[in-house]
């Protein structure tokens, strides 16, 4: 008999973890984190009291199980990391998004006629790169060779070839020692906090575009969103937002008649091109006229803001598609730029690691101003595998929508709810009863020959979850 008639080691193992007399236990916990890649084992137990007699209605203990654990999911929210919990994260970032542009989770309909619209907010060039450009369905070159001009270290500026949206080279600095890497790696360390400076500074230029204080302006508007950062192809970090209108009181109250698309519009791209963080380091940049100065972190000139509208596209965007873009982003990190998604820890293990040369040189430059005495407070080894990004990639303002943690807790109280009906145990909004639960960590991840069962769960369950899109898609349209 010839080798490729025997099974691979991984499918024995599974053959092998579903020959056990636990497993059909162990499959019912698995499907209950959804599939997860790295569930937690716990160990502990869980009491139901009646609050006046002190009668136990219900004990739930993991000795008893023939697992002898409870499983529980990581909650990762990361795609790379565990692709079941970020899933979840995924649909509850989706819901998160739409009810702050539609209402809905206790968030009034009335919101969706409030101005709002989708801007992205981009980095600076720090070099020239390969790019992908297209124009009216047609590949363009990324960098024309006009005249064939060098660069100091005798390359070529131009590219001229037309690269497609999945080419290894996208991002790749046409001369990696013209790039400007301590700068493209501090703009990423800096990019949260201008972020928080242009937050604080468009409410400042809403009251200089009406001719009021600060104090006048909250008595008649507010500003909520939400944001997603993103990385480019290039290792760096871009924002994309949906920031709406409200009157004084948040989604409850319509915004005066003045706050409209067009001022929202025009008051971004003011505050966007006044705010900027300084950085005090050794870092010098050259300006226009040849002198050099400190660094200066500005936005991207590239920044593009969208209407959001309920249905028809119109001359803006979907609130569904912005929704589904801003939740998709939400589960990725910085393996999407081509680098690792683990901390490292120490130098000598860039070398080794398997990436682009681009992203190689950005980590070790996060590495090389680590050191640097100027940049104590800027943790840039602990985040050098995420090129010196250091802030969340999802955030919102308090009023925008709902929370995920309420989003998390209706779904625990809804399966909490379920179980108690099963069991038939008395409401607890009546106050008859009382919980005790004492839990203990056990371990995470899978054991022999369990994640290949893990991973069929997650694709079933992913398939029912496309077909029921799919389903509800077909009826509304």
């Amino acid at each position: 008999m010839s080798g490729d008639a025997f099974p691979s080691p991984d499918l024995m193992a599974a053959i092998q973890r579903a020959a056990m007399p636990d497993f059909a236990r162990w499959q019912q916990m698995v499907r209950a984190t959804g599939g997860c890649a790295h569930p937690i084992r716990l160990h502990g137990e869980r009491l139901t009291v009646d609050a006046g007699t002190g009668e136990v209605l219900d004990v739930y203990r993991t000795a008893d199980e023939p697992t002898g654990f409870l499983l529980t999911a990581c909650g990762n929210r990361r795609a790379s990391v565990c692709p079941a919990c970020s899933e979840t994260y995924r649909d509850d970032t989706f819901h998160l998004i739409l009810s702050g542009l539609r209402g809905g989770k206790g968030v009034p309909e009335e919101v969706s006629a409030h101005p709002r619209v989708f801007a992205t907010f981009t980095a600076p060039s720090f070099g020239a790169v390969h790019a992908h450009r297209k124009k009216g369905g047609k590949t363009l070159p990324c960098r024309p060779r006009r005249d064939n001009p060098v660069c100091p270290h005798g390359l070529r500026e131009g590219c001229g070839a037309r690269h497609d949206r999945d080419d290894p080279q996208l991002g790749q600095p046409l001369c990696a020692d013209c790039y400007d890497y301590a700068g493209a790696v501090l703009w990423n360390a800096h990019a949260g906090e201008l972020w928080r400076r242009f937050t604080l500074e468009l409410p400042a230029v809403f009251a200089r575009l009406l001719g009021v204080s600060r104090t006048e302006l909250r008595r008649r508007l507010r500003l909520s969103y939400a944001k997603v950062a993103e990385y480019q192809a290039r290792g760096l970090v871009h924002f994309h937002a949906v920031i709406r209108l409200d009157g004084p009181d948040g989604p409850d109250s319509p915004p005066p008649d003045w706050a409209t698309v067009p001022t929202l519009d025009q008051a971004i791209r003011q505050a966007a091109g006044q705010v900027a963080v300084p950085v005090s380091s050794p870092v010098l940049v050259v300006d226009d006229t040849g002198e050099q100065g400190p660094l200066v972190l500005r936005w991207g000139t590239q920044l593009d803001v969208e209407p959001v509208y309920v249905s028809s596209a119109l001359d803006g965007i979907t609130d569904k598609r912005v929704a589904a873009y801003i939740a998709k982003y939400a589960t990725k990190g910085a393996e999407s730029a081509g680098t690792v998604d683990r901390p490292i820890r120490q130098a000598w293990e860039i070398a080794r690691l398997d990436v682009t040369e681009h992203v190689r040189r950005m980590i070790y430059t996060c590495f090389s101003l680590g050191d640097l005495p100027e940049f104590r407070d800027v943790p840039l080894r602990k985040w050098a595998h995420m090129l010196g990004y250091r802030g969340h990639f999802s955030t919102k303002s308090r009023r925008y929508s709902v929370t995920m943690g309420e989003l998390r807790q209706t779904r625990a109280d809804y399966r909490a709810e379920q179980a108690r009906l099963i069991l038939g145990l008395p409401d607890p909004a009546e106050g008859r009863t009382v919980t005790l639960s004492e839990w203990r960590y056990a371990g995470s991840g899978h054991r022999h020959g369990e994640a290949f069962w893990a991973e069929v769960t997650r694709q079933r369950i992913e398939t029912a979850r496309r077909f029921a899109r799919q389903s509800t898609a077909d009826t509304e349209e």
